[in-house]
């Protein structure tokens, strides 16, 4: 299992940490604010107050042996800092978040100094917005590279009460299905039934199935209409 460590829980970050928590993977909270970490101590696997620009209390906690670190600090210097010494920690992927503000600065800046990826939120919900407004069966949606996407998707009435490997969907859409979510009642009364993670081919989709796919975003708004 992958391990995640989350720095700064303010709303970017904690909803971070509790998407994927939720999703049962291992993750540390991290803030400076107590208040904050107590909020996540029965949602993560471990919260911690500390201050992330002392390399020391980042070993002691174990955040150095994590695969993903995700910044979320408002301060930016701290940020800085922070996301310089995960890197030198050896942290194989580091993620952090810039603000709209100033945010082509702050992405280079945060690119010389070593992370893999800088998220800039403001701009990437406005893209899930537009996406989710001009394609009405994509349900939720989210850039995860310049390249590619992933997007909870209805699944399109041609693929009801069929099998994926007979829908050759990776052939002709060049899209991975991750999961496939069974949803039953309607509107608010909806509820998650089961969740087929990683399905296999003989797995059948069917009616108000939520599909959880990742792709390039024509690829993924062809697969959402079935053409």
């Amino acid at each position: 299992m992958r391990r995640f460590a989350v720095i700064g829980l303010g709303k970017f970050g904690g909803t971070v940490a509790q998407s994927l928590a939720e999703r049962g993977a291992e993750v540390i909270a991290v803030d400076k604010d107590e208040k904050l970490v107590d909020t996540f101590a029965e949602v993560a696997t471990l919260a911690v107050k500390l201050d992330s620009t002392d390399e020391e209390a980042l070993k002691t906690q174990g955040i150095d042996k994590v695969d993903v670190a995700i910044v979320s600090i408002g301060d930016f210097e701290a940020s800085i800092l922070t996301t310089a010494l995960l890197k030198r920690l050896g942290v194989p992927t580091v993620i952090t978040r810039a603000t709209q503000s100033v945010s082509q600065i702050q992405e280079r800046i945060l690119n010389l100094v070593g992370a893999d990826k800088v998220v800039l939120p403001e701009m990437e919900m406005g893209k899930r917005l537009a996406q989710n407004l001009l394609v009405s069966n994509v349900l939720d949606y989210l850039p995860i590279s310049d390249k590619y996407s992933a997007a909870e998707i209805k699944s399109p009435r041609v693929f009801w009460n069929k099998r994926i490997g007979g829908l050759k969907i990776r052939e002709k859409y060049k899209v991975n299905i991750l999961e496939i979510k069974k949803v039953s009642g309607e509107g608010q009364n909806k509820r998650i039934e089961t969740i087929n993670y990683l399905p296999y081919s003989e797995d059948v989709i069917e009616e108000g199935d939520i599909l959880l796919v990742i792709g390039e975003e024509e690829d993924i708004e062809r697969l959402s209409k079935g053409e």
